[in-house]
């Protein structure tokens, strides 16, 4: 193994500290990361150094489950310090106690050369189980250490918040505040969050769009004398923690399908990678990085920010939000591309900054040349439209037998598209359990388990927040009134 550019084999690691993308904040360790969100300054946190892995780790590698996979990779950015790796282990397992297949996750390999790998056999049945369920243990590791409370602030267009109301539901030292757009959800999404009656969850029902509840979030994390005062923390791929899960995904979708690990240099494998917020495919740039011989295609539907900055350096947003069939990644503005420009600006804090805030400012962004071509080398991208996802789930179907999610669907048109012969893997994001109309709308007969069909007899709990309210002030209020509730002191001790 090898660690940063330039280090030699068996180098002793540095520590691993994390900076902001906007150069404005000091270095933190993997908690502080964990318990930020955003950086002081605006940014974003990523590591000081990306850890470097040589052929015969990946190789060794190849041979472990994804559970094994993912203590791993969190060992290396995860200090033994903070958290000792036989804890860090029992935290990962017990992560993943819930889930519903031996393996975790599972590939589907189908006919046409489609490997279809699922990463939706969580509670929730959506990839964000998968982080959010480590995230959860480690916020719980660290706060029993320390008797301290946080208050989480999710917003989500679809899975975010039912995966992070699940990782944290009934714990007495986190309170988590949900907003879900009205609407732009699937009733079996806004099911998963509104039924969950624990004293710790608060969800919010809002009448805007995705990137309009995130604006009241921004606002309340951006004052700093209330975040500190209530230990305010987000679930969102803002948070370091879920990224560095994800990683696992790519690495785990390589081994599985590389057609043989034996070669030099090793095989190159392209991962196709549904795209929204843009977690994951920052945690395909991360991989990438690390060593590992992917080639990363961003797919979006119609809402198609990240494919035109990839084709054109055009990071700019549409005149509004478009509702599409694959309504978890109907988002204009994708934060985490913030992380991947940092990235492949060789950590250029002044230009990520100088680029970010004028993005802020005019929602309209021109890549500098050089970091667009970065860009279109790193990644290629296609966008589909609500026609091609339909046709892309009936092909399946008629070929394989095989429901695949709205979401998964935009990989499998990029797949579709593609001649045959390139080893290729699309990560299928959510179970098509989830998106009964869109299964409806491909004429395809939805297929419930039990856990989903019970939801629409439960009884469910959920705040309004209609247009023309203050939104970031209600929210303040409520955490207010919490806080009083549980008796939690400033800096979130608890009282007793």
């Amino acid at each position: 193994m090898l660690w940063g550019p330039g280090s030699d084999c068996g180098a002793s690691p540095a520590p691993m500290e994390y900076v902001s993308t906007r150069g404005g904040a000091e270095a933190v360790d993997f908690e502080e990361a964990l318990f930020s969100g955003y950086a002081p300054d605006g940014g974003l946190f990523m590591p000081q150094h990306i850890p470097s892995l040589d052929g015969d780790t990946l190789r060794r590698w190849s041979r472990l489950s994804y559970r094994e996979l993912v203590k791993e990779l969190c060992s290396l950015f995860i200090t033994a310090e903070l958290v000792p790796r036989s804890m860090l282990n029992d935290l990962i397992d017990r992560a993943f106690s819930r889930f519903r297949h031996k393996d975790i996750i599972h590939l589907s390999r189908l006919k046409d050369g489609l490997n279809v790998l699922e990463l939706w056999h969580g509670v929730t049945y959506a990839f964000k189980d998968l982080s959010l369920s480590c995230t959860g243990q480690f916020l719980q590791y660290f706060l029993e250490k320390k008797q301290k409370h946080v208050t989480i602030l999710v917003g989500t267009s679809g899975d975010t918040g039912s995966s992070a109301i699940e990782s944290v539901r009934g714990q007495k030292n986190v309170d988590i505040f949900v907003l879900l757009p009205k609407g732009f959800c699937t009733q079996i999404q806004e099911l998963q969050m509104t039924t969950v009656i624990e004293d710790n969850v608060h969800v919010f029902a809002a009448h805007g769009n995705s990137d309009e509840i995130d604006e009241p979030i921004k606002e309340l994390f951006a004052d700093v004398d209330f975040a500190r005062k209530y230990n305010l923390m987000s679930l969102n791929s803002v948070n370091w923690s879920r990224i560095m899960v994800q990683i696992a995904h790519h690495f785990c979708a390589y081994f599985q399908c590389a057609p043989s690990l034996d070669t030099t240099p090793l095989p190159v494998v392209e991962i196709v990678v549904p795209t929204g917020g843009g977690g994951n495919i920052t945690a395909g740039c991360i991989a990438q990085k690390m060593g590992l011989p992917i080639r990363l295609v961003a797919v979006v539907n119609s809402n198609d920010i990240i494919h035109r900055t990839v084709q054109h350096g055009d990071f700019s947003l549409s005149e509004s939000v478009k509702a599409t069939l694959a309504s978890a990644m109907d988002i204009q503005e994708p934060y985490n591309v913030e992380r991947i420009l940092w990235l492949l600006s060789g950590s250029d804090s002044h230009l990520t900054k100088t680029l970010m805030e004028r993005f802020s400012v005019s929602k309209s962004l021109k890549l500098p040349e050089d970091l667009h071509r970065k860009l279109s080398e790193t990644l290629c991208s296609c966008s589909a439209s609500d026609e091609d996802i339909v046709q892309a789930m009936r092909r399946c179907w008629d070929e394989n037998r095989y429901l695949l999610c709205p979401h998964s669907a935009v990989a499998a048109h990029y797949h579709y598209s593609q001649p045959d012969g390139t080893p290729r893997c699309c990560l299928a994001p959510a179970s098509a359990a989830k998106f009964q109309n869109a299964l409806l709308r491909a004429g395809l007969v939805p297929q419930l388990p039990p856990e989903i069909t019970a939801l629409t007899a439960m009884e469910t709990r959920s705040t309004p927040l209609e247009r023309g309210q203050d939104w970031a002030q209600v929210l303040r209020e409520w955490i207010e009134a919490t806080a009083q509730r549980r008796g939690i002191t400033r800096q979130g001790v608890t009282q007793t």
